[in-house]
């Protein structure tokens, strides 16, 4: 939706209020208006020349945890109030983002009869974005009844619990992302591309469990290239630098300033795939042994368990350190390079192909059915784009992903006569909406 203004996301989240009925006091329309004027307006504020990236959560101060855990659980959210509740607005919120990092935090805010306030700070919030960010497996419980997170200048998203519900991105209203990564013809690109990390797997359960069946294992194995390669590409969102990625065995039409070979992140997935199956399979062998009357497992058997828990866990840091390592060369000025192996090739590199399609074409499904397709002028396009665009056109093998400053990935490759463009593209683990 074009021409979107804040009214148009707070119309969208009383409606899903009203349909939900989980709370019984829900805020009028004209207090969610207000809520995302302010969100929107501060925004395009400067904190100590920083823009502003903040998190609020839509809680009730009166009843915060309505339904709280028999147990205790340690990495569960708490809410820490304020002595003096403090009046809500552009002002006030600028001051507080700086004390309330997203990835650590949100602010609490609610309303009454003389509008919103600010009446505390909610914790714990790095497990929520780890989980987003696949970089944890456990999701946790969240708070409240929604939360808004201001990504950028007039950019504001809108979390109810795991479901991205919309995006405002200055004035489009986002409602749906395309999970491009599992579905249709890029999913297929990259199922291809991961061969090497399956053959190896494979190779690995023939050897050391015969009785294992592959097949068990496929799926795991296609998430894992997809995730590593989604983080990769949140990671490059985080730098606010702006980059490009191309997935191309051939170096033609390319000049690698930094010409590299770097295949630690292909590794990592692999060893990590090996630490899963073996903590997998020796899990099952010690419920196993437990099942069957024993009281106790054998000493070797608790070693080996123990070996393959640790290692699960430190072959998943090295594919995380491995991602940062190759986000952070998107800094420098030209394309990240990767054979179909997801191993680097370069960075810096400068696409050298010229001649352009006269006219791309937008896809609105991840599946890019001729129905989806809307023809665009790339003239309209900045530099990097342009460059992207040509380069995927004279080489129709090829995968490339631009990321611009502002956050917005978008995706190009060439089928039959037609170059088309993914953009608003699914890279977080948010849940599907109902």
């Amino acid at each position: 939706m074009e021409n979107a203004r804040p009214k148009h996301l707070a119309n969208l989240v009383y409606n899903k209020l009203k349909v939900s009925r989980q709370h019984p006091d829900l805020p009028a329309l004209a207090v969610l208006e207000n809520l995302f004027d302010c969100l929107f307006f501060t925004s395009m504020c400067r904190e100590e020349s920083d823009l502003i990236k903040v998190t609020v959560t839509m809680i009730d101060p009166t009843n915060p945890d309505p339904h709280p855990p028999k147990q205790h659980v340690p990495e569960r959210w708490s809410y820490i109030p304020f002595s003096t509740p403090i009046k809500m607005n552009a002002k006030s919120l600028a001051k507080l983002s700086k004390a309330a990092d997203p990835g650590s935090s949100s602010l609490a805010v609610y309303y009454n009869e003389k509008g919103l306030f600010i009446w505390g700070m909610i914790d714990q919030a790095m497990h929520y974005e780890n989980f987003l960010n696949y970089e944890s497996d456990t999701d946790s419980e969240q708070p409240g009844l929604f939360q808004v997170s201001i990504d950028d200048i007039g950019t504001l998203s809108v979390l109810f619990d795991y479901q991205l519900l919309a995006t405002l991105k200055q004035h489009v209203l986002v409602q749906r992302y395309l999970d491009v990564m599992t579905i249709g013809p890029i999913s297929k690109i990259l199922r291809q591309n991961a061969t090497t990390l399956k053959t190896s797997i494979r190779q690995y359960l023939r050897e050391s469990y015969p009785n294992g069946t592959y097949a068990e294992w496929e799926d795991f194995l296609d998430n894992l290239w997809i995730q590593t390669l989604s983080r990769l590409l949140l990671k490059i969102q985080y730098y606010q630098h702006g980059g490009a990625i191309l997935i191309h065995s051939d170096h033609i039409d390319l000049d690698i300033k930094y010409q590299i070979s770097y295949n630690r992140l292909l590794n990592a997935m692999i060893a990590h795939a090996k630490a899963c199956i073996d903590n997998a399979m020796l899990e099952a062998k010690v419920e196993e042994t437990l099942d069957s009357g024993k009281r106790a497992v054998g000493k070797s058997l608790y070693h080996q368990e123990s070996r393959a828990f640790y290692a699960k866990a430190g072959t998943a840091d090295e594919i995380t350190g491995a991602i940062s390592f190759i986000a952070s060369q998107t800094c420098v000025d030209g394309v990240v390079l990767f054979d179909t192996n997801l191993v680097a090739s370069g960075f810096g590199t400068v696409l050298r192909s010229k001649r352009m399609p006269r006219k791309i074409y937008v896809s609105s499904a991840a599946t890019a059915s001729p129905k989806s397709l809307t023809p665009a002028d790339p003239k309209h396009y900045g530099t990097r784009h342009r460059s992207m665009i040509a380069y995927c056109w004279n080489h129709p093998t090829a995968l490339g992903m631009v990321i611009s400053q502002d956050g917005e990935i978008r995706a190009f490759h060439r089928i039959d006569d037609k170059l088309i463009m993914w953009e608003n593209i699914k890279t977080r683990q948010y849940a599907s909406r109902s």
